[in-house]
C-alpha cells in the first residue's frame, strides 16, 4: 500500500476513517505520516479521548470500521490512535493553526515533533478532502 507515494485513494479512505472515528472519539487531529526511519507510512488518529485506558478499546473501533470499509487501499495495521497530548499530535495541531486552511498541509524533510519525517499529510480541521 506504501512503498510509493501517497495516492488521493489513501487520502480520501483516511479522511472517511477519521470522519467515522470522529463519531467514537472526536478526532483533534488526524494525518498520514511516514518517519524516515520507517518503512511504512501511517494515518495518525489523535483525541482528547484517548489514554492509556483505552487503546484497546480505540483499536477496535478502528477494526470494525475496516470491516465495513473493506477498502484495498486501507490497512487497519497502518493507522495509529494517539493521545492529543502525544509530541507529534501537539505538532500537527500547531501545523493547522499556523497555516490555517481548508485544505490538507503537506510537508517533506522535516522535524515534526521531535522526529524526522519524509512526508506528513495533515487534514484541515474539518477533515474537508478536496474532490479529486
Amino acid at each position: 500500500m506504501d512503498q510509493g507515494p501517497l495516492v488521493m485513494e489513501e487520502v480520501d479512505m483516511g479522511a472517511k476513517l477519521a470522519r467515522e472515528f470522529d463519531n467514537y472519539a472526536p478526532i483533534k487531529v488526524a494525518f498520514w505520516l511516514k518517519a524516515s526511519d520507517d518503512d511504512h507510512r501511517y494515518l495518525y488518529l489523535a483525541s482528547d479521548q484517548i489514554d492509556d485506558t483505552n487503546f484497546d478499546l480505540a483499536y477496535g473501533e478502528v477494526a470494525r470500521l475496516s470491516d465495513r470499509f473493506r477498502s484495498p487501499f486501507f490497512d487497519p495495521f497502518r493507522v495509529k490512535v494517539i493521545s492529543s497530548q502525544d509530541p507529534l499530535a501537539q505538532a500537527a495541531v500547531d501545523i493547522n493553526r499556523r497555516f490555517p486552511t481548508q485544505i490538507p498541509t503537506r510537508l517533506r524533510g522535516q522535524m515534526i515533533g521531535g522526529i524526522f519525517v519524509d512526508d506528513v499529510y495533515i487534514y484541515p480541521p474539518t477533515l474537508q478532502v478536496a474532490a479529486s
